[in-house]
């Protein structure tokens, strides 16, 4: 099992990057299940007692609004089609107070959401053929950048899709 700690947008925002996925459904290609988020971070399991403190650290923190201006690809063996968004300051602060709290106080932390590392973006795809990304790419045309304010800060069991709030609803 794996947990995540994902920034849930807020419901507008959200409303559009689902009409995306489903206009990537419609062609037969797979898109995600889970609500549109921005991944924060990926690891084993997400103890109690750091659950706790990244509460309190995201209680004092300005959740940030995420600016979703490009369409590309997240590079992996098998590539997907995400809304990368711009790293303004204010994400890349939230995204370090994460780090912050789960720093030394998890296993098998992904390398991919660490701090240096951390490309933000929001899923449109699951994994992709690279033919298949070629026909995502001309199923959604022209996208327009997306203004997103995150709503929610929590925990996501990535086997069940259950999220469970630590900031927001």
């Amino acid at each position: 099992m794996a947990e995540a700690v994902d920034a849930r947008l807020a419901s507008a925002a959200a409303e559009q990057v689902r009409r995306l996925r489903a206009d990537l459904a419609s062609v037969g290609l797979p898109v995600p299940e889970s609500e549109p988020s921005v991944r924060f971070a990926l690891a084993n399991a997400i103890p109690k007692a750091v659950r706790e403190q990244l509460t309190e650290d995201l209680r004092l923190l300005v959740l940030p609004e995420v600016w979703l201006a490009t369409l590309g690809s997240a590079l992996t063996s098998e590539p997907a089609l995400v809304l990368a968004a711009v790293p303004d300051a204010e994400l890349l602060a939230a995204h370090n107070r994460v780090h912050d709290a789960l720093a030394g106080r998890v296993r098998g932390a992904a390398a991919r959401h660490l701090p240096g590392q951390w490309v933000p973006h929001c899923p449109l795809s699951r994994e992709l053929t690279r033919t298949q990304l070629g026909r995502a790419m001309s199923a959604l045309g022209v996208v327009k950048p997306l203004r997103a304010k995150v709503t929610a800060v929590g925990i996501t069991d990535t086997r069940t899709g259950t999220f469970t709030p630590l900031r927001g609803p």
